[in-house]
């Protein structure tokens, strides 16, 4: 959802409220901590097909990023976003459209951001690492351009299996250290243990999240952002 449609929903459930306009209960009670003085969290998020949603599951509002979104604003933290996320897409490696994680930090990262969430990318797998490191750190120095006082939370590549291949740890790893000196919190999937073990998570295709797999993210990853926006 845009800023701008995000701004137009808060609009119309304030006016609802205020002047008595017919607005149905349920459409009330999820979003029934938004006020005039409520604080509206601009944030961005940078990713892959994880993100993006695939045939597998996750598309539209079945997204990790809407169920996030959902789930953070009944604890009363409302978010503005701009998600720009590209299938195939790493820091190095191209996506779908020809973009990288550089481009998509253009595209969506604003001045008044309050977060930037970077979440991936397995996509570099067999990339050089200097070549990696260098990415890397050129979209979060890009970022901090765009964003200045932004905080950043970097979340590695995630692999649904315990048998990690070692150069997706070694993404991991150089994503681990890129993030810490740009001042990043790094958040690590794989020690974490996401979807080990949870095969009922992941598509048929052995890969990418179906829709449990994405509310399974939402669930991981809201209070990491909730965490961030309280600092």
């Amino acid at each position: 959802m845009s800023r701008l449609a995000t701004f137009i929903v808060g609009l119309a459930l304030v006016v609802g409220v205020v002047f008595g306009d017919p607005v149905h209960p349920a459409q009330v009670r999820a979003y029934d901590t938004l006020t005039l003085g409520s604080r509206l969290n601009h944030v961005a998020v940078i990713g892959d097909s994880y993100t993006t949603g695939t045939d597998e599951g996750g598309l539209g509002p079945k997204a990790w990023t809407a169920l996030a979104w959902y789930s953070l604003a009944r604890g009363g933290v409302r978010i503005a976003d701009d998600v720009a996320a590209e299938g195939r897409a790493g820091y190095v490696v191209s996506g779908d459209h020809g973009s990288i994680f550089e481009d998509l930090t253009d595209r969506a990262v604003k001045r008044d951001d309050a977060l930037v969430v970077f979440f991936g990318s397995r996509n570099d797998d067999g990339v050089d690492p200097g070549l990696l490191a260098g990415k890397a750190r050129e979209t979060f120095d890009l970022a901090r351009h765009l964003a200045r006082t932004a905080r950043f939370l970097v979340i590695g590549p995630p692999w649904p299996t315990a048998d990690v291949p070692a150069s997706i740890l070694q993404i991991r790893d150089v994503l681990n250290a890129e993030a810490r000196a740009a001042g990043a919190t790094f958040v690590d999937p794989i020690g974490d243990s996401w979807f080990v073990d949870r095969p009922d998570l992941i598509g048929p295709d052995g890969v990418h999240p179906n829709d449990a797999g994405h509310e399974y993210l939402a669930d991981k990853i809201a209070p990491l952002i909730r965490m961030q926006l309280s600092r």
